[in-house]
């Protein structure tokens, strides 16, 4: 969903690490030092792809390289922690300003997550809402139930996949 331009970079095979098990994590470092294992809770990008797997790239990467601008079932970030039975995840948001998925997307994440053998919390840490104003076009994070940009009431279920039409001020939207 965000601007086609980041999606037009996305280079085939450089998405986000597969993780299939626990040990997954343990492997080689990633780009920015150290490996998703150590202690410390770094966070990293995450995606859970419609092939149910969970892939992870570097925290400031874009969820639409981490799936190779493929569409997701779940996106945001995740941190883990080093425990005596291995990894598991400290951390885990949906916070993807790119595919803005609602929080109902955690059954998904969590598959991913149950799938590799990787201990988790019950629902995300940290989970955000995002809606988008039916009356300007404009995304927003909800904190109340109002668009910030006009006081319009934002609906109440998830309305993302709507917003490939341009904007008001012309800036299109896809999805990935």
């Amino acid at each position: 969903m965000g601007p086609p331009e980041l999606r037009r970079t996305v280079v085939d095979g450089a998405g986000g690490r597969v993780i299939r098990s626990a040990a997954d994590l343990e492997g080689e470092p990633e780009r920015d030092g150290g490996t998703a294992a150590d202690d410390g809770g770094k966070p990293f990008t995450h995606v859970a792809g419609r092939d149910g797997l969970l892939r992870l790239a570097p925290r400031r990467s874009e969820h639409v390289a981490c799936a190779e601008g493929q569409d997701v079932l779940g996106a945001g970030e995740i941190s883990f922690r080093r425990t005596p039975g291995g990894p598991q995840v400290h951390e885990v948001s949906n916070q993807s300003t790119g595919y803005r998925p609602d929080p109902d997307s955690w059954p998904t994440v969590a598959a991913a997550l149950d799938r590799a053998g990787i201990a988790r919390p019950d629902g995300f840490t940290h989970a955000l809402v995002f809606r988008r104003c039916e009356g300007r076009g404009e995304h927003n994070v909800v904190r109340e139930a109002v668009c910030v940009f006009r006081d319009d009431d934002l609906p109440p279920d998830w309305n993302m996949a709507a917003s490939r039409q341009p904007q008001p001020h012309g800036v299109p939207r896809i999805s990935a």
